[in-house]
């Protein structure tokens, strides 16, 4: 076991404790991982705030991107002293899911109950969805990890990790996004902003956001929204105004809010599909009419991590990034120290946010 200093969640809702904890060395198919950046995207809040089940006390954390220190057995394609993108999609390779090339969909990824992780004084710690990345060094398995070019910067190369391929790959892989389609992004934050720049790249004729914050707007329209609209009591009408009356060929939806849901379907075309890509807590429920929406066949499509498979789409997403397609530093809103995890989370809580990133330095 090695000591690394983490971020400790003991009570849902608690300011974060920033100590050290134990880490056991990297098992078979498994590799460590110096942490350099790692963002705070809004699932991690919704673990620390106990909406999304788990366990206390527990590490958060899975935007992340670092330097390979350590291989275990078995380890392929990846050495030590590797830059690598750190995300929390773990898969077996042989389930159905894997095995038809939808890994973000594993049926065995394995048990969060036995990680890598232990408290200062050698006790359970939660490995938060297989990854704890609010630490100095992570242990991960194998198929979280991608190997990445060593000039790409790391806070960037850290947002494609999970806010950049949930939106991007919900606009190309789940909705199937086609050129001289119409799409509607409802939720200008980071997610929002990165399925709104998926559907520019999958070439889009209208692309709509929809948000609360006239700011966030016109910021939508920088990453590739044509139009944005402020919802009233009816936005799906302005909407279809914007559209000639027909409505969007696809809705996604990236807020995480079922009042939201449920208007969704309102702003669709015959034939349009709605993308579940933002997460309610659970409990909170939305209703459809599967009456209405089978006559005209829209289509409820849900999206976990935009569908991707990270070996094949963050190289492709960094290739974008180099050649000026794909905006990463622009999302960037904030850099913080590890210390500084507690503000970092009530800066990211006020809404304004784009993406802040945790920035961790080291001495060796």
């Amino acid at each position: 076991m090695s000591k690394v200093k983490a971020a400790v969640c003991y009570e849902y809702n608690a300011p974060m404790v920033i100590e050290e904890i134990e880490l056991r060395a990297p098992e078979q198919g498994e590799v460590e991982v110096r942490i350099d950046a790692v963002a705070v995207c809004h699932s991690d809040i919704s673990f620390w705030q106990g909406g999304f089940g788990g366990a206390v006390p527990a590490v958060y954390g899975h935007e992340a991107a670092g330097t390979v220190t350590g291989v275990g057995p078995g380890v392929k394609g990846i050495a030590e002293g590797d830059a690598v993108a750190v995300t929390l999609i773990r898969s077996c390779g042989v389930c159905p899911s894997c095995g038809t090339g939808h890994p973000t969909t594993c049926e065995d990824p394995g048990d969060w109950k036995n990680g890598p992780l232990k408290t200062k004084d050698g006790a359970p710690l939660y490995q938060g969805v297989f990854t704890g990345a609010f630490a100095e060094k992570v242990v991960v398995d194998q198929s979280q990890v991608v190997v990445i070019p060593d000039d790409m910067p790391k806070d960037a190369a850290a947002l494609i990790s999970c806010g950049v391929i949930t939106g991007v790959g919900a606009a190309i892989n789940t909705a199937n996004v086609r050129p001289g389609d119409d799409v509607v992004v409802v939720g200008a934050g980071g997610v929002g902003l990165n399925a709104i720049q998926g559907a520019r790249i999958a070439g889009a004729r209208r692309i709509i956001a929809v948000d609360m914050n006239p700011d966030k707007l016109e910021v939508a329209k920088e990453f590739g929204a044509t139009h944005g609209i402020v919802p009233d009591a009816k936005p799906w009408m302005k909407v279809k105004e914007i559209l000639g009356g027909r409505g969007a060929d696809a809705v996604l939806v990236t807020v995480g809010v079922a009042a939201v849901y449920d208007q969704a379907p309102r702003y669709l075309a015959n034939g349009g599909n709605v993308v579940m890509v933002g997460l309610p807590h659970f409990g909170s429920n939305a209703s459809y009419s599967p009456l209405l929406m089978a006559d005209i066949g829209q289509s409820i499509l849900g999206s976990k991590m935009g569908d991707v498979v990270i070996k094949r789409d963050i190289p492709w997403m960094v290739d974008l990034y180099q050649q000026g397609r794909l905006k990463l530093d622009e999302l960037i809103s904030g850099r913080w120290t590890l210390d500084q995890i507690n503000e970092a989370f009530a800066d990211t809580m006020t809404g304004a946010a784009r993406r802040n990133v945790i920035m961790l330095s080291h001495d060796d």
